[in-house]
């Protein structure tokens, strides 16, 4: 099987070289925003579908401005396929929208230097390359020049593009490669159902129930005091692009933990003996009409946590299954009654059976339940190779110090 991965690495450039990252970072945001401009013209004057000639007819007509060949060629058709893919998420919407769906169409926007922050080679043929110089890493990129690269870990696999992209006033280079790999057999004997909560990070079908440390909620003094900051300075002004920046680096410190909590916990759950998993098939822009839930929402990060449980269970042999998440939280795990159940209530407790349990435990249950019910036995057949998840779920749920978690409650 074909595995796609990405690798992520902090790179160094000193100030010619990020002039000239800049300078490609200025042109690619000014030819997608003119791409765009023309492909509206084109929509409104009755061309309602956008394709690939349509943007490489536009694209000449762009290029007759000198200044966007600094950028390299296959750099510019990314930038095409950029636009088209935002159309086509665009006319993707609106055919949800006609089916009945209630979601924001949201026309394709233009682009701002704030957004407008990566570059990306979409082949290795040469526009890029690593050499080792007096001990250290290099990366040469075409139209930018060498720059020092820290390789923390061995790029595994066939590169097949690289992404130069700026966050937070840092530089990052990203490998996307792909590599055969011949993946475990995994007998499913153990599966788990997983609930995503905003009490509880996870709760597992076992009743095992895992915190999230609140890292945005600790950063938000900070994050509100630049946010004031901002507000005060002059458009456009030296000193409000320095508070920006700092404020990037708040927002982005704070990414930087809930994203490595995010691969710690999915290691662990992986390797700790279960054999697939089930969740819920949330729609985080449906739930974040809720206003009093939605920056707890987007602070949980669950799609990005599921994403990684996903592509981690995949390499080793098992499955992430999703179920439908209506009424999850609503219904009794042991008799299936559905009743009504407030948030601030944490306990379920069943009319009709009269069973009491956590109300995410219980919620976990269901998930399990709709995901295992008829399929037991129904994937993968083998040996398992995974180890038992004895001690390291006994880990989680008695070590109150570890560094993965703030607190653990079983």
């Amino acid at each position: 099987m074909e595995l796609t991965r990405a690798y992520k690495f902090r790179i160094y450039p000193d100030a010619k070289r990020q002039s000239e990252i800049e300078l490609q970072l200025t042109l690619s945001k000014e030819f997608y925003n003119l791409l765009l401009e023309k492909s509206i013209k084109s929509y409104r004057e009755g061309n309602k579908k956008l394709s690939m000639a349509h943007l490489n007819k536009f694209a000449k007509e762009i290029e007759n401005d000198k200044r966007f060949l600094q950028i390299y060629s296959q750099t510019r058709c990314e930038i095409k396929y950029r636009v088209l893919k935002a159309y086509q998420n665009f006319f993707r919407r609106v055919n949800e929208k006609k089916s009945g769906k209630r979601i924001k169409v949201g026309f394709p926007r233009f682009k701002s230097k704030d957004r407008y922050c990566s570059i990306t080679y979409p082949q290795d043929n040469g526009s890029f390359a690593i050499v080792k110089k007096n001990k250290k890493h290099i990366l040469r990129v075409s139209r930018i020049g060498g720059m020092q690269i820290k390789l923390h870990r061995s790029i595994e696999g066939r590169i097949k593009t690289l992404t130069i992209k700026k966050r937070g006033g840092e530089y990052f280079a990203i490998f996307t490669t792909v590599k055969e790999v011949e993946l475990p057999k995994v007998e499913n004997t153990n599966p788990v159902g997983i609930d995503m909560g905003l009490n509880s990070f996870i709760a597992l079908s076992d009743g095992t129930k895992i915190e999230k440390p609140k890292f945005a909620k600790k950063a938000e003094k900070h994050i509100a005091r630049w946010q004031r900051i901002i507000a005060k300075r002059h458009k456009g002004s030296k000193r409000r692009e320095k508070a920006k920046l700092n404020l990037q680096r708040k927002w982005e410190h704070v990414a930087n933990q809930s994203n490595d909590f995010a691969h710690k916990l999915s290691d662990k759950l992986v390797n700790s003996g279960y054999t697939s998993f089930a969740v819920e098939d949330l729609h985080i822009q449906n739930m974040v009409k809720n206003h009093n839930l939605a920056q707890s929402i987007y602070n949980a990060s669950w799609n990005r946590f599921i994403q990684m449980l996903s592509y981690k269970a995949e390499s080793a042999g098992m499955k992430v299954i999703k179920v439908v998440a209506r009424n999850t939280s609503r219904q009794c795990s042991n008799c299936g009654n559905i009743q009504d159940m407030p948030l601030s209530i944490r306990g379920y407790n069943c009319n009709r059976c009269g069973m009491q349990m956590d109300r995410d435990i219980n919620a976990a249950i269901n998930i399990f339940n709709r995901a295992t019910l008829g399929q037991r036995g129904s994937h993968a057949q083998g040996e398992s190779v995974r180890p038992q998840r004895g001690a390291v779920l006994e880990e989680l749920r008695t070590d109150k110090t570890h560094p993965l978690l703030d607190a653990v409650i079983a």
